[in-house]
């Protein structure tokens, strides 16, 4: 491996095609006006828009046999791009195109060197610096959704270069392990099974220590709405759940009966000395301590790992911050209810 660097790449919703172009070629991308370069990607590139405020299907009619929708989205360029664009265009004529007036030549967009759209550039960008310009194309297909999906891939893969710009080295592929959906419900059905083996296993042993089932109960309920939350976080930030991050998620489990035991330890006691509230405290800073710990042990692994470490570092932060927040205030609660009946 000498003289070699290797590099691990996870994407998840890929297929093996889609995967294979994006890491074998170099994504080349250039706009051009009378066969000028107006702007590269990557470095005259300052911002793509994703947001459906301004990036999206914006139209679709039938075309043909089949049906032809329109993408749009803006992309915002560098000054000297801006300063390029008002230098080809100043001497352009305008025409009429359609009933509509254009300048007499298009903004050209190549792709490793191919033509893939050619734009209609508005008269009143002539001769003016703009630092703004809306990316428009085509997508097709026998159906609408068919071509509703095609124009989304043939967005997001021009906003993937048009945000990376070309890659410094030419990629050689290696390896590479396709898991198939199939094997990924699997594998999401067993992670379930282990969470919810976890939580089984630790309610059986707090109901041996307490012999209470009002106890025991409450600590599992509240591990599984701690799970829940948690799965729903992930997905609302759309990140995909791997081994790291069902490890973590158990990790987070196990720390949130910790802290369970130590309030209900606290609440529980004999001592006369402190009153509820006084308990209740004492528990919390016990926990508090602990939290801040582990969020301070995973910053390294977010801000030096990548891939399973930072997954990992990701969601042991979201869920004992749930926990601490969350879930253990609100258990704190029900035991208080419980035990004082």
């Amino acid at each position: 491996m000498e003289g070699n660097n290797y590099i691990l790449i996870e994407i998840a919703g890929a297929t093996k095609e889609e995967v294979v172009g994006l890491l074998e070629k170099q994504g080349k991308f250039e706009a051009k006006i009378s066969n000028q370069t107006v702007f590269l990607g990557g470095t005259d590139i300052k911002q793509v828009c994703r947001s459906a405020e301004c990036a999206g299907i914006r139209n679709c009619d039938k075309f043909k046999d089949g049906w032809q929708c329109q993408f749009q989205y803006r992309v915002d360029v560098s000054p000297a791009s801006a300063k390029r664009h008002a230098e080809l265009t100043k001497d352009l004529t305008v025409e009429l195109v359609n009933g509509n007036q254009y300048l007499s030549e298009k903004l050209e967009l190549y792709l490793d060197d191919e033509l893939v759209d050619s734009l209609y550039i508005s008269p009143d960008l002539k001769g003016q610096e703009s630092t703004s310009f809306v990316i428009q194309g085509p997508g097709v297909g026998a159906t609408k959704e068919a071509a509703i999906k095609n124009s989304l891939e043939s967005m997001k893969k021009l906003q993937t270069v048009l945000i990376t710009g070309s890659l410094p080295v030419k990629l050689n592929i290696a390896k590479m392990d396709i898991v198939s959906p199939t094997l990924g419900s699997q594998f999401l059905k067993s992670s379930l099974l282990a969470i919810l083996a976890a939580i089984g296993a630790v309610g059986v042993v707090v109901f041996i220590r307490y012999r209470k089932l009002k106890i025991a109960i409450p600590i599992v309920l509240t591990g599984l709405a701690e799970v829940l939350i948690i799965l729903g976080v992930a997905a609302a930030i759309n990140w995909n759940l791997d081994l790291a991050a069902i490890a973590a998620i158990l990790a987070a489990v196990g720390t949130g009966v910790d802290d369970q035991i130590v309030i209900t330890d606290e609440v529980s006691s004999k001592d006369t000395v402190y009153d509820w509230k006084a308990r209740i405290k004492r528990a919390f800073f016990i926990i508090m301590a602990a939290y801040f710990t582990v969020v301070v042990a995973m910053l390294p692994l977010y801000a030096m790992g990548a891939g399973l470490l930072r997954g990992f570092a990701i969601i042991t932060i979201i869920g004992v911050s749930i926990g601490v927040f969350v879930t253990r205030p609100a258990y704190a609660h029900i035991i208080e209810v419980l035990l004082k009946e």
